[in-house]
């Protein structure tokens, strides 16, 4: 690398003669990569930094200021590369650590379905009759058996079956309406 060579000295027919500047900032982008990096940079990755930033310099020659010296444009376009190339790698590490959590996202997705089907169920019963509430709540809340409500209730135990089958027919009704599959 000429040390202090401005810009204009690398123009040629108004273009940038790239081939120069790689041949003689080749060595001084490789030093710049291997100072910023830490081992988690392969040599392919600084290879690849390595010529990206001769890549972004020659798709930003319009930019250039031709008064002043390529080194520091040459050494923020590298720069900036390394600190992509560690944010991506990172970003990569910080995800693996996360596999398992994106792996349950169905889980996740599932916990959401069956809220969502509670609140429906909600919904349903508390638009049902004091007594049908009673009922479906000391069944399905308080565990109880058929012969435990009646006896609660003083109702008979048809009854209670009769009103806990339109209960559950009113619930998957509103549970099609919702787009879910009529199982309770």
């Amino acid at each position: 690398m000429k040390a202090n060579k401005k810009i204009r000295e690398y123009f040629e027919n108004n273009e940038l003669n790239l081939e120069v500047i790689i041949n003689e900032y080749s060595g001084y982008v490789y030093k710049i990569v291997e100072n910023m990096s830490n081992e988690d940079l392969s040599k392919e990755d600084k290879e690849e930094i390595l010529s990206d930033t001769f890549v972004v310099l020659w798709k930003n020659k319009e930019r250039l200021d031709i008064n002043k010296e390529l080194s520091p444009y040459i050494a923020g376009i590298t720069k900036n590369l390394v600190r992509e190339k560690n944010r991506i790698i990172n970003i990569n590490y910080d995800i693996s650590d996360y596999e398992n959590i994106i792996q349950d996202f169905t889980k996740i997705d599932m916990m959401c379905e069956e809220r969502e089907k509670i609140e429906i169920i909600d919904k349903t019963v508390k638009k049902m009759k004091k007594k049908d509430i009673e009922i479906f709540e000391l069944y399905y809340y308080s565990s109880m058996k058929y012969n435990e409500i009646s006896n609660i209730l003083k109702i008979s135990e048809f009854s209670i079956k009769s009103k806990l089958f339109r209960i559950r027919k009113k619930i998957k009704k509103e549970l099609l309406k919702g787009g879910y599959s009529d199982e309770v």
